[in-house]
């Protein structure tokens, strides 16, 4: 899995800056649904399902699943 993260930051050039934001969302401990879901960020989106982050897509792919504010 975490190769599969690791390709699809640098095949969508995930920015560091964007990280750093999603590792300040991960430390408020969220809360996201049993099912799958999306968050969105200024330059990217992370999509999981249940407890797991599955992959990371650029702001404009589409997403599915259920959008976590």
């Amino acid at each position: 899995m975490l190769y599969h993260l690791l390709d699809r930051m640098q095949s969508r050039e995930i920015s560091t800056d964007q990280l750093g934001l999603f590792a300040e969302w991960l430390d408020t401990e969220p809360e996201v649904p049993n099912e799958r879901w999306f968050k969105r960020f200024s330059a990217m989106i992370v999509c999981g399902e249940s407890d797991l982050v599955k992959t990371f897509l650029t702001a404009n792919q589409s997403p599915s699943g259920k959008e976590v504010v």
